[in-house]
């Protein structure tokens, strides 16, 4: 079970170095979907239960059931995420139609 922290962490470091080094938009974008894709596999494992059924099952003993919670959030969360992504993807191609670059720093040398 160490090992999934492990990757959720090395996942999350990752995509905060793609947002924070990275200029090229679509990069960023990317970084940001590796870090929530982090986070919706941290939710999963925070519901995990070794042998557990599933919520469903209305005879099982109720120390053996795995949480729904976790579930759902994750589903809401993998939601929010494709739309906060087609909009930061929209919001590069009109900077791209606007500046004919997705390099964020050549916005800041035609000044």
């Amino acid at each position: 079970m160490n090992f999934v922290y492990l990757s959720i962490v090395v996942l999350i470091a990752l995509g905060l170095y793609a947002v924070l080094t990275k200029k090229n938009l679509i990069k960023i974008v990317i970084g940001i979907s590796i870090i929530e894709s982090a986070v919706n596999l941290f939710l999963v494992v925070l519901g995990y239960v070794e042998g557990g059924v599933a919520p469903i099952y209305t005879l099982a003993p109720s120390e053996k059931m795995v949480l729904p919670t976790p579930q759902a959030l994750t589903l809401t969360s993998i939601v929010i995420g494709v739309a906060v992504t087609a909009l930061m993807l929209a919001l590069a191609v009109n900077y791209f139609n606007k500046y004919g670059s997705l390099d964020v720093r050549s916005r800041r040398l035609m000044k």
